[in-house]
């Protein structure tokens, strides 16, 4: 069979759905919508895939450029003769599919394109209803999508969910928490009569939607108190700014004032910027508490990550984590937005610390049995049957 997987962009989740399609008996085509200016994926294309080189893919997508995508899409579809699409998000990449008229399709719900997306306008939720109409079938990766998708009219027997899963040979347990080398611990200089270090990691993009300024001022709260405590910021983004801002002036000085940065904190901080796959690991294990503060998730795939290497999770109470979260058990909610929440939340974990590695395998215990993506991969080639019928 002849699949085109058209994706918006080269992401980590691209990776993994491509790597597993070139492993099949298929021929696999990728085409990308935009590219939006950072790397997201470090990992090339595997060898088998075949990119298809179009109008698109160069540069961010406008709306002023719609017909001509689209009219270089269906020639792309004349051109490859593919017997299903694969397309996401649902007001991009499947819109224009749904738009060329093209099926079977596929669609693939990012999380995003229904949590967010659909709810902007009038415009937005017209072409989420049109792509879902004109959809064979619906990829999701949690039940909060499924039952958007079916408020926005697809119909619930043409919907497929699985979480997208990790590799759990990359992600798993390991001892970098108690080597001298390791990521975090090479930065973290302590005497032996201080409190042994509490180590927090956020991996999120630093983007509005993901929260990280939450972060930030709860993190500003909890090393007044403990000031054992670290935290390590991975990636960058449009917030850096901010995000450093609110580090440096304790996080309770207005924009206006120009009091020196005496009660500064971020020299608690690690900004190692973006780490590779092969890398990200080693940074998992050597936390002792992962957090988030994302507005908006599926299933959070780094959620799933750090759960996988044996780490307990502090994440805000949004759908998404409901469905990972048992509070107390492998990890703690906290009401999204509220940073002082979270700081208590934080200051809870840090005294009870003991408790952290219990915590920690029955995360691990949870991603083996219900995130396994080689486990869960082969429900997408259920979804091309349903879309094929």
């Amino acid at each position: 069979m002849r699949i085109l997987y058209f994706s918006r962009d080269y992401t980590p989740h691209d990776y993994r759905f491509l790597s597993a399609l070139a492993d099949s008996e298929h021929r696999v085509y990728y085409m990308q919508l935009e590219r939006r200016g950072h790397t997201v994926e470090d990992r090339a294309l595997p060898p088998q895939i075949e990119q298809v080189a179009w109008r698109g893919g160069q540069n961010p997508a406008r709306l002023k450029d719609g017909l001509g995508l689209l009219l270089d899409l269906k020639r792309v579809i004349r051109q490859i003769q593919p017997d299903l699409i694969q397309a996401g998000p649902l007001q991009r990449s499947a819109l224009l599919v749904a738009l060329a008229g093209f099926h079977p399709l596929l669609s693939m719900s990012w999380g995003y394109d229904l949590l967010i997306d659909a709810g902007r306008n009038t415009a937005w939720r017209w072409a989420t209803r049109y792509t879902l109409g004109r959809s064979d079938a619906l990829l999701g990766d949690c039940d909060v999508i499924r039952k958007l998708a079916i408020a926005h009219g697809m119909p619930p027997e043409r919907i497929v969910t699985f979480p997208w899963g990790i590799d759990l040979e990359h992600f798993c347990p390991g001892e970098e928490a108690l080597l001298h080398g390791s990521p975090i611990n090479s930065a973290i200089s302590t005497t032996g009569d201080q409190p042994a270090p509490f180590r927090l990691l956020s991996t999120r993009g630093w983007e509005p939607i993901y929260g990280v300024e939450t972060i930030a001022r709860a993190f500003v709260q909890v090393s007044r108190q403990r000031p054992e405590s670290h935290l390590v910021m991975l990636g960058n983004g449009s917030q850096a700014s901010l995000l450093r801002h609110i580090l440096s002036v304790d996080g309770t000085m207005s924009e206006r004032q120009t009091l020196p940065y005496e009660n500064s904190q971020i020299e608690r901080v690690l900004f190692p910027g973006h780490v590779s796959y092969a890398e990200l690991p080693r940074y998992y294990r050597s936390a002792d508490l992962y957090v988030s503060a994302s507005h908006s998730d599926g299933t959070s795939i780094s959620l799933l990550e750090a759960m996988a290497c044996g780490i307990p999770v502090l994440v805000s109470d949004i759908p998404g984590n409901r469905e990972w979260v048992t509070p107390s058990e492998n990890g703690w909610l906290f009401p999204e937005g509220d940073a002082d929440a979270l700081a208590r939340a934080i200051l809870k974990a840090i005294e009870g610390r003991q408790r952290l590695p219990e915590m920690g395998r029955a995360a691990r215990k949870l991603v083996e049995q219900r995130a396994d993506w080689k486990r869960n991969f082969p429900k997408l080639f259920a979804a091309y049957d349903l879309a094929l019928r």
